[in-house]
C-alpha cells in the first residue's frame, strides 16, 4: 500500500476530484451497468425537474437518496438503469419567455405566431443542462445524462398520446367547465396541488351588500358578505344553510330591515341617530364613531339598536326572489336571482348568506347547477377573459383587470344604496407559484379525467405501496386520494404536448390518436414533431363524407403534470418499444421525491397507473422533507440566506454534504434547517476518525516492510474469524452486525436508521478497537499477533468501506484504491464489488460485553470531568454496581477461554489482589511474571478490565452486585407508555409506583412485572433509577458516582501518594508524544528519546522513571534514555525544555536511531588491529540504516563484511559487535 498523508494535509474535496477523474478514465458507471446487464432489473423512476433553473439543496437531497438506493441495489445483484429526465413543457418555460419578450396577453402570442413562440420556448429548455450535469456529477451521483429523456422528445410525446387514448377509450375523459384556480399572470388554470403551494396573508376588501327581497311586506333585504367585489357583477343567486336560524331585524334608528343568520348579528354595523353639535357641523365625520368590524362589542350594541322582527329557519327562505345588484345577466331572470340552500354555508364568518357567481366559485358552480340556475354542459357565460379582465358583457367595467376594478365596483354598489358595510380583511390567499400574482377562481372549459370514479381503486392501490416514512402514505397521501377531484388535464396554452383529439365542426365526430402512425394514416401527412405549430394545421376528412367537412385538433395542450405522470411508460417509449422490459417490471421498484410531491408527481403517477392498469405505479417510495435556511425560512437567492452547494462541496467535500443531509430529520419527511457548520461537523466527527484508522493501518503495515519483516499481506478472512483475541472477535462480530443491520434497513428503505448505526460503528472502530489495540498494531507484541491485528483492521476497513460505498462513494473509493493493492484479484473500483454478505456467527455476547465496557468508561469520564480530574491523574479504585452478575462478569473480564482473572491474576507489575486466599497467594508468589505472560500468550485474549483500567487510569476495579450498598432505588412510571393505556387510573397507579419500597423495586426487577391497582405493569412500564448513596464520613470531593439508570459507577477521588509516580510518568509520555507531532514525525518514524532532569535533586525523578520504566517503554515502544548516552554522531531532530510539570523541570530530545559498537568485541574480530576495527565502524556508519537492519534480520542477526579493501572478511553479530540503537545497547547493559 502507498503512503498516506497526515490528516491535516488530506483534502477531502481534492481527493474527490481525483476520484471523479478515475471514474471518467475507467468509465466506471458505464462499466458497472455493462457488468450487471444480465442481472435482474431494478426499475427506478427519476422524476423530471425543469432545466430552466439551477439545482438547489432540494434536488441534491432527493438525488442523494436516489443515488444511495440505486448504488445499493447495484451492489446487491441488480441491473439498475439510471437515466436523467427533463420536464420541458408548461408554465415555467412559457413564463420565462413571456418575461423575456414582454408578453402580457394571449393575443400577443397569437400575433407573434405559435411557431415562433414555441421555438423560443424550445431554445431555453436546455439552458442549464450543463450546469445540472456538473453539479449532480460533483455530488457523486451516478446517472446517465447522455441517454437522458426529455418530455419534448417525439417518442416521449407519442407515449403520452397513447396514455390519453387509453383513458379516452375507457370512458374516463370528458369535456366540461370547471372552476379552477386561475393564474392571470400566466394566463392558465392551475391544478389544485399547484394552487396550494404558495399562500400569502394579504388584505382584501370585505363588503356586506344588501339584496332587497321581492314582495316582502317589511321591505327587508338579504345581507351577503364577500371579499371578492369583482364577482358581484356576475351574481345569479344567494345561498343559505337550511338548518341555520335566521332573523329579520329592524334598526331602531334607520328603520331598515335586514335578514342575516342569528349568530352573525355582530357583523352588522352600528348606526346611531345624528346628534346636534354646538359650533360645529352636525354631520362632521371626524366626530362619528368608526364602524365596528365584527368586534365582540358589536353584539351588545346590536341588541340595543336592533329589534328582532321574526326568526326564520333557513329552509323557509329557499325560493325567495331578490332584486339583482346589476343588470348584466337579466336574461337569467326567470331562473336566477333567488335563494338556494347548501351545507357549505356556515355561520363562522360573514352573515350566513353567500352570494353565488357560478363562473367564479367551485361551490357556486355546483350549487347553481344543482338548482337549475345554469345547466351543466351548456356554454357558461364567463365574464372574465384569459387575461383576468372583464369582457364586454360587463359593460361598465369592460377591459378592466378584475382586481383593479374592485374599488370602482364598491363605489358603484355604494351609489346604488346597497353597500351596508365595507372594510379591509386580512386572510390567507393563494398566489401563482410562478408569476407570484394572486389567483382567481374561474370557470374554464377543459378536458377532464374522471378521478372521482377511480377513488376506491386509488385507495386500494395505495395500500399496496410501501412508503418511508409511512405516516405520509397513511395520512397525507391517503387523505388527498380520499378527497380526489376530477383532474383537468388540458391547458389553453402553447408549449406542451398537444391533446391528440380531432373533432368535427358540429362536434358529433371525435377521433383520438394513440400513435403517430394513426395520425399519418388518417391525415396523409408526414409527422416528425408533435408540437402545436407542427400539427395544428393537420386535418382529417370526416368519415361521414365531404359534406361534413374535416376534423380539426382541439387547441389545448396537456398539463405538464400529465406528462410527468406518464413518465413510467413514455421514457422507454412504451408500448411502441420495450414491451417486455415494461411488462415484466411494472410497477417500478422505487421512486423518491419531496413531501410536496404527494399532491404532485406521486399523485399523477398513481392516478394514471390505476386508470391504465389497475395497479400502483411504484412499489417503494422515500419521501423527504424540505431543506430550509438556517433561520427556518425558505432558501432565497434574493435574501442570500444560505451557502451555495458548490461552496460547501468545495470546502468540505460532497461525501460530507451527503452524509449530513441523509443523517438528518429531512429523510423522515421533516424539515431541515441547513447549517454549514453541520457539514463541517461530519468531517470532524466521522471522516477524520475514519481516515485516521485507515492511516494507522497503512502506516503500520508499511512499518513491517521498513523493519524488514516483509510486505504486509493480509491473513485470509476465514483464519481471522478464528482469532482468540477478544477485541478481534468483537470487531469481527460488530462488522457482521453492521452488514446484517445495513442490509436489513436498506431493504426496508430506512436510510435514516442506517447512517447513525454506521457512525456509531466507526466510533467503535476508531475509539475502541484501534485505541485499545495500539500496541498490537504497532508491533509491540509478537510479529504474528501484529499481523493478525493489522489483518483484522484491514478486513474491517475493507468491509465497512463496501457497506458505506453507496453513502460516501468518493471516500470509500479513495481507501479502497489503496487497500486493493495488497489483495490479489480485487475489483478495479469499489462500486463493482458485491455488497458484503453476513459471514460466520455474530458474537452477540461479545458485542454486549464491549458495549457494557464503553458504558462504564463513559460514566467514569463524566465523573472525572465534573471534578476536573484529567485522565493523566491516576486514581485508586473504581466500583461498578449492577444487580446482573453477567454484566459484572463482562466488566471483570470473564469472557475468556482460560480465565486468569477468576484466580485473581493481574498481568504486569501490579500487586496480587488481597482478596485471594493465602494458599493461592503463596503459590502464585513463586511464579515469575515471565511465566504469567506466557500463560497470557497461550490465552491470547486481553483482559477486558485492563482496557477499562488503562483507559481510565484507575488502579483497580471492584464489581458489586448489591444495588443497595452504594445506591438507593426509586421507581417512576413511564407516562409516555402508560398514559394512554391507563387513562383516568394513571394518577392512582403513578402514586403507588412512586411509593414502592427498595424491596418492592428489587422484587419487581427480578420478576419483570408487578400488579398495582389491578393493572399488570411490565419492565417497560416502570423506570428504575439508582441514586448514589455516599458512604458516611466521605465528601463529594473524595468519592462520586455517575449512572445511566441501569448501572452506577463510583470513583475514589482521594489523592494517593502511591499513584504519584504513575501520574508523572503519564505526563512525561504525554510531552514526548506532543513533541513527536511538533517534529512532524510519522508513527512509523523510529526515534530515540533522551531525557535530562534539570532539577537540583535528580534522584526523585530518577526513582520515578525507574519505577515506571515498563509503562514508559510500552507507551513509547522504546526505552527512555538518559541524556548521558547521547553518542558523538547522534543526530538530534528536536528538543524542548519543560518546567513545572508536576513540580519537575526536564529536557526531552528526539534523535535518529544510531549504531553503538562494542569496541572490545570489534577489536577482537581483527585480533587487535585498531585500523581494521575503525574501518569496519566507518563502513557500517556509511550504510543506509534500514537496509542494514534488513540485512541483519535476513541473516538471523549476523552479516558478513568482506567488501572493505585490503581488509579480511569478518562476521559481525548483532548484539555482540554492534547494536542498531542506543536503546538496544541500553537494555542489553541493564539486563547484564
Amino acid at each position: 500500500m502507498e503512503e498516506v498523508l497526515e490528516s491535516k494535509d488530506f483534502s477531502f474535496p481534492k481527493q474527490e476530484e481525483k476520484i471523479l477523474q478515475l471514474w471518467s478514465e475507467i468509465k466506471a458507471f458505464e462499466t458497472q451497468l455493462k457488468r450487471n446487464e444480465n442481472l435482474p432489473e431494478y426499475i427506478f423512476y427519476d422524476g423530471p425537474p425543469f432545466a430552466t433553473g439551477l439545482p438547489h439543496y432540494g434536488h441534491i437531497l432527493a438525488g442523494t437518496i436516489k443515488d444511495i438506493v440505486t448504488r445499493y441495489q447495484s451492489m446487491t445483484g441488480h441491473h439498475v438503469t439510471r437515466r436523467f429526465g427533463w420536464d420541458c413543457h408548461g408554465l415555467p418555460v412559457e413564463h420565462e419567455i413571456d418575461k423575456k419578450l414582454g408578453i402580457q396577453t394571449r393575443e400577443e402570442v397569437l400575433k407573434m405566431g405559435i411557431d415562433k413562440y414555441n421555438e423560443e420556448c424550445r431554445s431555453i429548455v436546455t439552458r442549464y443542462v450543463a450546469e445540472w450535469e456538473k453539479v449532480i456529477t460533483r455530488t457523486g451521483r451516478w446517472i446517465d445524462f447522455r441517454n437522458d429523456y426529455k418530455t419534448m422528445d417525439l417518442k416521449f410525446m407519442e407515449s403520452v398520446w397513447w396514455v390519453f387514448a387509453q383513458l379516452f377509450e375507457k370512458g374516463l375523459v370528458y369535456r366540461g367547465f370547471k372552476v379552477m384556480p386561475y393564474s392571470t399572470g400566466c394566463k392558465t388554470p392551475l391544478s389544485n396541488f399547484e394552487a396550494n403551494s404558495n399562500y400569502k396573508d394579504v388584505p382584501d376588501p370585505e363588503l356586506i351588500v344588501s339584496f332587497p327581497i321581492v314582495g316582502d311586506p317589511d321591505k327587508a333585504a338579504f345581507l351577503a358578505w364577500t371579499t371578492t367585489p369583482w364577482t358581484l357583477p356576475s351574481n345569479l343567486a344567494l345561498c343559505v344553510n337550511a338548518n341555520l336560524v335566521y332573523v329579520k331585524v329592524r334598526n331602531k334608528y334607520s328603520g331598515k330591515v335586514y335578514v342575516v343568520a342569528e349568530s352573525r348579528l355582530s357583523e352588522l354595523p352600528t348606526e346611531k341617530p345624528k346628534q346636534v353639535v354646538t359650533n360645529g357641523p352636525s354631520d362632521d365625520p371626524k366626530h362619528s364613531n368608526p364602524k365596528a368590524k365584527g368586534s365582540s362589542g358589536g353584539k351588545s350594541k346590536g341588541e340595543v339598536e336592533l329589534e328582532v322582527v321574526e326568526k326564520i329557519v333557513g329552509a323557509s327562505l329557499v325560493g325567495k326572489k331578490y332584486e339583482p345588484l346589476f343588470d348584466y345577466f337579466m336574461e337569467f331572470s326567470d331562473v336566477a336571482f333567488r335563494v338556494v340552500s347548501d351545507n357549505y354555508v356556515t355561520d363562522d364568518s360573514g352573515t350566513g348568506i353567500v352570494h353565488c357567481a357560478p363562473a367564479f366559485g367551485e361551490d357556486d358552480y355546483r350549487v347553481c347547477i344543482e338548482n337549475q340556475i345554469i345547466d351543466k354542459g351548456e356554454d357558461l357565460i364567463v365574464a372574465v377573459d384569459d387575461d383576468g379582465c372583464f369582457t364586454g358583457k360587463i359593460t361598465d367595467f369592460s377591459g378592466r383587470y378584475v382586481k383593479d376594478a374592485d374599488k370602482d365596483i364598491i363605489e358603484a354598489v355604494k351609489r346604488k344604496g346597497r353597500l351596508i358595510k365595507s372594510g379591509r380583511f386580512t386572510h390567507s390567499y393563494p398566489f401563482c407559484w410562478r408569476s407570484d400574482t394572486p389567483l382567481i377562481y374561474r370557470a374554464v372549459p377543459s378536458w377532464f379525467v374522471k378521478v372521482e370514479n377511480l377513488k376506491e381503486q386509488l385507495l386500494e392501490n395505495n395500500k399496496q405501496t410501501y412508503w418511508v416514512p409511512d405516516f405520509v402514505k397513511e395520512k397525507r397521501f391517503h387523505n388527498w386520494l380520499e378527497n380526489a377531484r376530477d383532474w383537468a388535464v388540458s391547458r389553453s396554452r402553447f408549449w406542451g404536448t398537444p391533446l391528440p383529439l380531432w373533432i368535427s365542426e358540429d362536434g358529433e365526430e371525435k377521433i383520438v390518436m394513440d400513435s403517430i402512425e394513426k395520425l399519418e394514416k388518417l391525415s396523409g401527412a408526414k409527422v416528425t414533431d408533435l408540437h402545436r405549430h407542427k400539427i395544428d394545421h393537420i386535418t382529417i376528412p370526416s368519415s361521414r363524407g365531404p359534406e361534413f367537412g374535416v376534423l380539426r385538433r382541439v387547441d389545448d395542450v396537456f398539463d405538464c403534470w400529465f406528462e410527468s405522470g406518464s413518465m413510467p411508460y413514455a421514457y422507454i417509449h412504451y408500448p411502441f418499444e420495450n414491451v417486455e422490459l415494461f411488462e415484466n417490471n411494472f410497477p417500478g421498484h422505487f421512486v423518491a421525491e419531496g413531501l410536496d410531491q404527494t399532491r404532485g408527481w406521486f399523485y399523477t403517477l398513481m392516478v394514471l397507473s390505476t386508470a391504465l392498469f389497475g395497479k400502483p405505479a411504484f412499489r417503494n417510495l422515500i419521501c423527504n422533507g424540505l431543506v430550509l435556511a438556517e433561520d427556518g425560512k425558505k432558501m432565497s437567492k434574493r435574501l442570500k440566506n444560505y451557502p451555495s452547494p458548490s461552496e460547501v462541496i468545495d470546502e468540505f467535500g460532497a461525501d460530507a454534504l451527503r452524509l449530513y443531509i441523509i443523517n438528518s430529520p429531512v429523510v423522515r419527511a421533516e424539515p431541515l434547517r441547513f447549517k454549514k457548520e453541520g457539514v463541517h461537523g461530519v468531517v470532524k466527527g466521522v471522516f477524520l476518525p475514519w481516515y485516521n484508522a485507515y492511516r494507522f493501518l497503512v502506516q503500520n503495515a508499511r512499518r513491517l516492510e521498513v523493519e524488514g519483516v516483509g510486505p504486509f499481506i493480509p491473513i485470509d478472512g476465514v483464519t481471522l474469524q478464528k482469532s482468540s483475541n477478544v477485541l478481534d472477535q468483537w470487531i469481527n462480530s460488530a462488522t457482521q452486525s453492521l452488514v446484517h443491520f445495513v442490509r436489513q434497513e436498506m431493504d426496508a428503505y430506512r436510510l435514516y436508521t442506517v447512517v447513525p448505526y454506521l457512525v456509531k460503528f466507526l466510533d467503535y472502530l476508531t475509539n475502541i478497537y484501534v485505541r485499545f489495540n495500539r500496541k498490537r498494531l504497532k508491533g509491540r507484541t509478537e510479529v504474528d499477533d501484529c499481523r493478525t491485528a493489522l489483518s483484522t483492521l484491514y478486513y474491517v476497513l475493507l468491509t465497512s468501506c463496501k457497506v458505506m460505498a453507496p453513502f460516501t462513494p468518493f471516500f470509500t473509493e479513495v481507501l479502497y484504491q489503496n487497500l486493493r493493492k495488497v489483495s490479489n484479484g480485487s475489483e478495479e473500483s469499489i462500486h463493482y464489488c458485491s455488497f458484503p454478505q453476513e459471514e460466520g456467527q455474530r458474537g452477540e455476547r461479545i458485542e454486549l460485553s464491549v458495549a457494557r465496557m464503553t458504558t462504564i468508561i463513559d460514566l467514569a469520564r463524566n465523573i472525572r470531568e465534573r471534578h476536573n480530574k484529567p485522565i493523566k491523574t491516576p486514581l485508586r479504585e473504581m466500583v461498578v454496581v449492577h444487580p446482573d452478575q453477567d454484566f459484572l462478569d463482562d466488566i471483570a473480564g470473564k469472557l475468556k477461554e482460560f480465565n486468569l482473572q477468576r484466580h485473581g491474576i493481574a498481568i504486569g507489575e501490579e500487586p496480587f489482589p488481597s482478596v485471594l486466599c493465602s494458599d493461592v497467594v503463596q503459590s502464585l508468589q513463586a511464579v515469575s511474571i515471565t511465566f504469567l505472560k506466557l500463560i497470557q500468550g497461550a490465552c491470547e485474549r486481553p483482559l477486558s478490565p485492563k482496557y477499562v483500567l488503562e483507559e481510565l487510569n484507575v488502579r483497580s476495579l471492584v464489581p458489586c452486585n448489591d444495588p443497595l450498598k452504594y445506591a438507593s432505588l426509586r421507581a417512576e412510571p413511564d407516562f409516555s407508555v402508560l398514559g394512554k393505556r391507563l387513562g383516568k387510573s394513571m394518577g392512582v397507579v403513578a402514586k403507588e409506583v412512586k411509593a414502592m419500597s427498595q424491596e418492592d423495586i428489587l422484587a419487581f426487577e427480578k420478576a419483570g412485572e408487578v400488579t398495582i391497582s389491578n393493572h399488570c405493569l411490565k419492565s417497560t412500564d416502570i423506570k428504575v433509577f439508582r441514586d448514589f448513596k455516599r458512604p458516611e464520613n466521605m465528601t463529594a470531593e473524595e468519592i462520586d458516582a455517575s449512572g445511566d439508570g441501569d448501572v452506577v459507577v463510583i470513583l475514589d477521588l482521594r489523592p494517593d501518594e502511591s499513584l504519584f509516580e504513575a501520574g508523572i510518568a503519564r505526563e512525561v509520555v504525554n510531552r514526548i508524544q506532543k513533541l513527536r507531532k511538533k517534529a512532524a514525525l510519522e508513527p512509523t518514524d523510529v526515534v530515540e528519546v533522551y531525557f535530562e532532569s534539570l532539577d537540583e535533586d535528580k534522584s526523585v525523578m530518577r526513582q520515578v522513571l525507574d519505577s515506571q520504566e515498563v509503562y514508559i517503554r510500552d507507551s513509547l515502544g522504546s526505552p527512555l534514555l538518559p541524556s548521558s548516552m547521547i553518542q558523538p554522531h547522534t543526530v538530534i531532530l528536536c528538543e524542548e525544555s519543560y518546567h513545572g510539570i508536576s513540580k519537575f523541570d526536564f529536557v526531552i530530545r528526539l534523535a535518529r536511531p544510531t549504531l553503538v559498537f562494542n569496541s572490545n568485541a570489534v577489536l577482537a574480530l581483527y585480533s587487535g588491529n585498531t585500523k581494521f576495527a575503525q574501518d569496519l565502524q566507518t563502513y557500517l556508519f556509511s550504510r543506509d540504516y534500514y537496509n542494514l537492519k534488513s540485512e541483519f534480520q535476513l541473516g538471523n542477526s549476523k552479516i558478513r563484511v568482506d567488501c572493505i579493501e585490503n581488509q579480511p572478511a569478518a562476521d559481525v553479530v548483532l548484539g555482540k559487535h554492534v547494536y542498531l540503537t542506543v536503546g538496544d545497547y541500553y537494555l542489553s547493559e541493564k539486563t547484564e
